[in-house]
């Protein structure tokens, strides 16, 4: 069985073996590009041959950058073998049984990765029938991938296959299998992050079976916030879950954000990149001494894996695309660059026949920014919004990714919105105003505008009618990675040493002289001289001013960074200083002056002025 090899690929190691098939790491021989190879021997048993041919099949139906790649399926006289795309990381269930537990924000974290994957694979038609934490990968960027198709099925079909401890209800019943049965799955690997434990734990398949149909799930383990998500996600009818893998990832958002802040997933993020780097000596490629060649554009950016080889199980673990993968910003377009010359050039020479293969590289997003707008009353504030104009994407590949985009485009206007309705927050104001209320609009001034990024600013205009002014004017922007559709925090750009008094200081000198930077030097000095009005508190929301942005923000033109800083009636000086400011601060600097502070695989996406 093990001697069967397809041409164009250096075998470097077993990963794992079973009685129906392998599951190896190689190596591209032309571009040394390290792959994982799933062999299945044409005299395996249970009809293995045909199911890894069904598995490519199902695979070759869905993209996601939280889905493992398919390059391609060989079926020979000797087997069936598909090489896949691999990432350098530990199964979520090794990380379980070392740690035991995951903290609720990266537990939160690695739920939604693994839905959005499966929302993708949802959308074509296609529900994976076996989530376990066996086929979760966590590479070092801590950005989860979901592997191992090898009995997904088309929605709507009938079956009993799964993993007994994680199978919905009406999969125990032989029912249809539906997006909500992999909505059941997450939510009881979700539930074993958060607690440690299994939320059934009979011995035998029977009691899990009587378990899953009709036992309460237990939630005295869980903290009292996560306890409607799992509630709802391991209903026992599927009509009472969601209604699919993204319904639960608003859901979960909207949780997760009231519970842990509104800077929850970040931290999760980071949390599970230190939990997977501890097992790092684990990882196939860094075992094997193996990374990226050089040249090829994707080091450091983790790729999906394969854990598994069919029926029959051999289990194995994520394999990957880059040793060095720490950063979360996948290199998306570069890997399918790759796809086709491992593809394209295993073809002619592959012993037996090329079933499928990628033929055509993934484009980058060409994304569109276009604008809407809001018109909307707010009486019980005294505030109308006139034309608040307000940043949209098309375009977009994963209708997943293009919602969270656009739902994180339109929060500098709701941030303005909460800021300005302050102004009407007494009934003396509201008085004041009568029938003619505050006016607010926005004005957008587009930055970049992909292929990877956006960045947008929202300019108030406000006519203020009545109520009185906060005394600080603040920026609203925002910045979205269109590969994931988030917002890139404070932490996402700047270097950790970027936030001490040394990297602060550096951003204030990188501040073109101007009257502006003058008049900003002089609202900050006092009887012990000047202080540096850049601090890391500067850049994150305080407790002590919830309703406004943070004073400080970054914005990323196309030929300029800009840095947003509050502007603060603190008073009117002498000429030609006017400390009254009644807007925010805007500082364009050239990319080449503050380049270094920030993380470096933000400032490979930046242009190069």
């Amino acid at each position: 069985m093990g001697d069967w090899q397809i041409s164009g690929f250096r075998e470097m190691r077993e990963l794992g073996a079973g009685a129906q098939g392998r599951v190896v790491l190689a190596v591209h021989e032309e571009s040394g590009f390290p792959v994982a190879v799933k062999y299945v021997p044409a005299l395996a048993g249970g009809g293995a041959p045909a199911g890894l041919r069904h598995e490519a099949e199902m695979l070759a139906r869905v993209s996601s950058p939280h889905i493992a790649k398919l390059y391609q399926l060989v079926e020979s006289e000797h087997g069936s073998a598909i090489v896949m795309e691999a990432v350098n990381g530990a199964p979520l269930k090794t990380i379980l049984k070392r740690h035991a537990r995951l903290d609720p924000a990266a537990a939160l974290t690695v739920l939604k990765g693994s839905l959005l994957g499966l929302a993708a694979a949802h959308a074509v038609g296609v529900v994976h029938r076996d989530y376990k934490p066996a086929n979760v990968v966590v590479p070092e960027d801590g950005c989860s991938k979901l592997i191992d198709f090898g009995i997904a099925s088309a929605t709507g079909s009938a079956s009993r296959s799964g993993t007994p401890s994680y199978m919905a209800p009406e999969q125990w019943l032989g029912g249809e299998a539906g997006p909500s049965a992999d909505v059941y799955a997450a939510t009881c690997v979700f539930y074993e992050c958060v607690t440690g434990t299994r939320p059934f734990g009979a011995d035998t398949a029977v009691g899990l079976r009587g378990q899953h149909l009709t036992a309460p799930v237990p939630l005295d383990d869980l903290p009292e916030p996560l306890r409607p998500l799992v509630t709802r996600g391991m209903a026992k009818d599927p009509a009472d879950r969601h209604a699919g893998a993204l319904d639960f990832v608003a859901d979960l958002e909207d949780i997760a954000r009231a519970a842990y802040g509104d800077d929850w997933e970040h931290r999760g993020i980071r949390t599970l990149a230190v939990t997977a780097a501890a097992l790092s000596m684990l990882f196939p490629l860094t075992a094997a001494g193996l990374s990226i060649p050089a040249g090829t554009g994707v080091a450091g950016a983790g790729a999906a894996g394969i854990g598994g080889a069919g029926a029959g199980g051999a289990g194995a673990g994520g394999v990957s695309g880059g040793v060095q993968a720490s950063s979360g910003f996948l290199a998306k377009a570069a890997l399918a660059k790759i796809a086709l010359v491992v593809a394209g050039a295993t073809a002619a020479g592959t012993v037996g026949v090329v079933a499928y293969q990628a033929t055509r590289p993934e484009a980058a997003p060409t994304p569109v920014v276009t604008l809407a707008s809001l018109n909307q009353a707010y009486p019980d504030r005294a505030l109308r919004v006139q034309n608040g104009q307000y940043a949209q994407v098309e375009g977009l590949k994963e209708a997943s990714v293009q919602a969270a985009a656009n739902k994180a485009l339109r929060v500098p206007l709701d941030q303005a919105i909460t800021f300005y309705k302050e102004w009407g927050k007494t009934p003396a104001a509201r008085a004041a105003c009568g029938g003619d209320p505050n006016v607010l609009g926005t004005r957008v001034i587009k930055g970049l505008s992909g292929p990877t990024l956006v960045s947008v600013r929202y300019v108030p205009e406000f006519r203020r009618n009545c109520g009185a002014a906060p005394g600080y004017y603040p920026g609203f922007v925002v910045t979205v990675d269109l590969r994931t559709g988030r917002a890139l925090t404070p932490d996402d750009v700047l270097a950790p040493a970027s936030f001490t008094k040394a990297g602060m200081t550096r951003l204030w000198d990188a501040i073109p002289d101007g009257a502006e930077k003058l008049q900003l030097r002089r609202g900050y000095s006092g009887s012990g001289g000047f202080f540096n009005p850049f601090t890391r508190e500067s850049f994150h929301v305080t407790v002590r001013r919830p309703e406004s942005p943070p004073w400080a923000l970054t914005f990323f033109g196309d030929k300029n960074f800009n840095l947003l800083y509050t502007g603060q009636d603190i008073g009117v000086a002498s000429d030609p200083f006017n400390l009254g400011r009644t807007s925010v601060y805007s500082f364009p600097i050239s990319y080449g002056r503050v380049r270094g502070l920030f993380k470096p695989e933000l400032a490979a996406l930046l242009p190069a002025s």
